[in-house]
C-alpha cells in the first residue's frame, strides 16, 4: 500500500508542478502585452481569466470524470490527467496569441480535471476511515509541494531576455515558454512511470457493483454535503483570489521581481505541505475536523488581512505563512469528511467536491482580477472579511455543524 500511495503522490506533484509554473511565468506576459499598448487594468483581467478558464473547464469536467472513476477505475483517469496536463504544458509554451492560450488552458483544465478526483478516490480507496484524515493530508502535502516546485521552476527559468528559433522552420518560442517544456517533459516521464507501475486501486468487484448502482441518494446526503462544498468553494475562493492576484500587487505595490514573488509561492506551498500532516495529526486529539476548518478560515483571513499592511520581504513570507497554516487546517479535514459522506459513491462524490473547489477557483481568479484592476488593495480586503467572518461564524455555530454532519 505505501509503495502504490507514494507513488500516486509522486504522479499528483508533478502534474501540480504543471499548475504552479504559471503563476510568476504570465505577469511577463503580461509585460510583454503592454509593451504594445493595452491598459493596465486589461492586462491584470487577462492574467486572471487565464487562471479562471483553467478552473471553469475543471468546475464543468470533475463530476463526470469522478463519476466515471467509480465506473471504470481510478488508474485510468489518473493516466488521462497526467498525458492531458503535459499536452496542454507543450501547447501553452508554443502559444504565439491570446486566443491560442485560452484554448489550451481550457483543454488543460479539461483533461487535468480528471487527475484529482481519481487520485483522492485512489487515497480513500486505501486508507480506513480512520485514517483518512491523514492520508488526504498526504495528498495536499502532494499538491502543496507541486506548489512549491511549479512556482520556483516558472520564476528561476523564465528570462526576459530569452529568444529562440528553430532553423528552418523558424519557429519562434517567446521568453515565458521554457518553463513550460520543462514541465511537459517531466509529465511525459511520469506518464511513462505510472504507466508501468501504478496498479489499479477499485476492485473489479467493486467496480461491478458501483455499474449496478443507483445513484446517489442527494435527499439523505443533503445539508451536510452542502455545507461542505459550501466551506470548500470559499476556502478555495480565498486561496486562489490570493494567488492570482499576488504576482500582479507584488509587481505594482512592493515591487516585486519573479525571484521575490517565486518565494512567497514557494512559502505558501511549503507550510501547507508541511503542516497538513504534522497539524492535522497533531491537532486530531484536542479538536474536531470542523473546528480545525473554523480555525483555519480564522487565520487565513487574518494572513490576507497583514498582507495589505506587509512591506519588508520577511514581514511578507510571514503573513502568507499564516494564510498557508490556515489552508493546511482546512484543506485534508473537508476532503476526509466529504469522502466519508461519499460510502461506495467515493469518486462521484470526490468529483464533486473537486467541481466545488473549481468554482472557488474561478470566482477567486475573477473577481481578483476586476477588483484589481479597479484598486490594487481591494481584492484582499474583500477576501479577508468573508474569509474572517466565515470563521467566526462556523465558530459560533460549532455545535450545530457538529451535529449536521454527526461529529
Amino acid at each position: 500500500m505505501i509503495k502504490r500511495l507514494f507513488l500516486l503522490l509522486v504522479c499528483l506533484f508533478v502534474v501540480m508542478i504543471g499548475f504552479g509554473v504559471s503563476l510568476p511565468v504570465l505577469p511577463f506576459y503580461a509585460k510583454h502585452l503592454h509593451a504594445a499598448g493595452i491598459p493596465r487594468e486589461t492586462i491584470a483581467i487577462h492574467i486572471t481569466l487565464l487562471t479562471s478558464i483553467y478552473a471553469l473547464a475543471q468546475f464543468i469536467t470533475a463530476p463526470f470524470w469522478g463519476q466515471l472513476s467509480d465506473r471504470i477505475g481510478r488508474r485510468p483517469l489518473i493516466l488521462i490527467g497526467i498525458a492531458g496536463s503535459a499536452i496542454a504544458q507543450l501547447l501553452f509554451g508554443f502559444a504565439s496569441s491570446m486566443t491560442m492560450l485560452y484554448v489550451v488552458r481550457a483543454f488543460g483544465g479539461v483533461l487535468s480535471s480528471a487527475m484529482l478526483p481519481a487520485a483522492t478516490a485512489y487515497v480513500s480507496d486505501l486508507t480506513s476511515e480512520r485514517d483518512r484524515a491523514k492520508g488526504m493530508a498526504w495528498l495536499g502535502t502532494a499538491v502543496s509541494l507541486g506548489a512549491i516546485a511549479g512556482p520556483a521552476f516558472g520564476g528561476l527559468t523564465t528570462r526576459e531576455d530569452l529568444h529562440f528559433t528553430f532553423g528552418l522552420f523558424d519557429l519562434k518560442i517567446e521568453n515565458y515558454a521554457p518553463p513550460f517544456f520543462l514541465a511537459a517533459v517531466l509529465m511525459f516521464l511520469t506518464l511513462i512511470v505510472a504507466f508501468r507501475w501504478l496498479p489499479e486501486s477499485l476492485s473489479s468487484k467493486s467496480a461491478t457493483v458501483l455499474a449496478h448502482q443507483p445513484g446517489l441518494d442527494w435527499k439523505k446526503l443533503g445539508k451536510p454535503l452542502l455545507l461542505l462544498l459550501g466551506l470548500t468553494t470559499i476556502a478555495q475562493f480565498g486561496l486562489t483570489l490570493f494567488e492570482a492576484v499576488f504576482a500582479l500587487y507584488a509587481q505594482e505595490k512592493l515591487g516585486y521581481g519573479p525571484i521575490q514573488t517565486g518565494f512567497a509561492y514557494m512559502i505558501c506551498g511549503s507550510v501547507m505541505a508541511v503542516f497538513q500532516i504534522m497539524a492535522v495529526g497533531f491537532l486530531t486529539r484536542y479538536m474536531s475536523a470542523i473546528a480545525q476548518v473554523a480555525l483555519g478560515f480564522a487565520l487565513m483571513g487574518s494572513g490576507i488581512f497583514l498582507l495589505l499592511m506587509a512591506r519588508s520581504l520577511p514581514i511578507v513570507l510571514g503573513v502568507v505563512g499564516i494564510l498557508a497554516f490556515g489552508m493546511a487546517l482546512i484543506t485534508p479535514n473537508l476532503i476526509a469528511l466529504i469522502s466519508k459522506r461519499g460510502s461506495q459513491h467515493t469518486g462521484t462524490v470526490l468529483g464533486i467536491q473537486n467541481a466545488a473547489n473549481s468554482l472557488g477557483q474561478v470566482g477567486g481568479a475573477m473577481l481578483g482580477g476586476v477588483l484589481f484592476a479597479w484598486q490594487v488593495n481591494v481584492p484582499y480586503g474583500f477576501a479577508g472579511i468573508l474569509l474572517v467572518g466565515t470563521g467566526l461564524l462556523l465558530g459560533w455555530r460549532l455545535k450545530t455543524a457538529r451535529k449536521l454532519l454527526r461529529l
